[in-house]
């Protein structure tokens, strides 16, 4: 009987915790009513609308440990991802337009001036890159810390749904891919 008494109280400890110390949340499913199209829905429609993430403070590192492992369980080579997620968060941040058009799956659905819009090539995403990539939403890129990057099947979504980042199969096997920018859409 005496053994068996820490075994007791250590399964009380545990079930006597918040779930927040006992298990990491989980991000909600996208709505079961999402669209055929690629273009994943914005995050005030799928989770709730989480409010932009806050950049670190001075000296603060930025773990990318968790979102890796959720990355490389859902989509693939966490490694390719991080890549593309810090090479498309400078082009955004430096206004290289013809960096994040290199990053595009083309023909590409977006938004300019309000209005729905299919972009066929990088040279016209090119000319039209200050009419899709607002200043508010390269603000939005830019700001998002790796840690607070939302994962799911469709991709790796930034704020509130302004960007997505997923893997764009290179052969019909799937064998391998190409991280690509498959969204870019206003959500205020």
């Amino acid at each position: 009987m005496k053994t068996w008494i820490p075994l007791i109280a250590a399964l009380l400890l545990v079930a006597c915790k918040p779930a927040a110390e006992t298990a990491p949340a989980e991000p909600a499913a996208p709505a079961a009513d999402a669209p055929a199209s690629s273009v994943p829905e914005p995050i005030a429609r799928t989770h709730g609308g989480a409010a932009a993430p806050t950049p670190a403070a001075a000296g603060e590192v930025d773990d990318h440990t968790e979102v890796n492992q959720r990355i490389g369980q859902l989509l693939g080579d966490a490694s390719r991802y991080e890549s593309a997620i810090l090479a498309f968060q400078q082009a955004v941040a430096q206004k290289d337009a013809a960096t994040v058009a290199a990053m595009i799956d083309f023909p590409f659905k977006t938004t300019v001036d309000g209005q729905p819009a299919v972009i066929r090539d990088a040279p016209e995403f090119i000319a039209r890159y200050g009419r899709i990539v607002t200043p508010e939403m390269a603000d939005v890129i830019v700001r998002q810390r790796y840690s607070e990057l939302f994962v799911n099947g469709k991709g790796v979504m930034f704020g509130g749904g302004e960007a997505w980042l997923n893997g764009i199969c290179v052969d019909d096997a799937c064998s391998s891919f190409n991280v690509r920018v498959v969204a870019l859409q206003p959500t205020r």
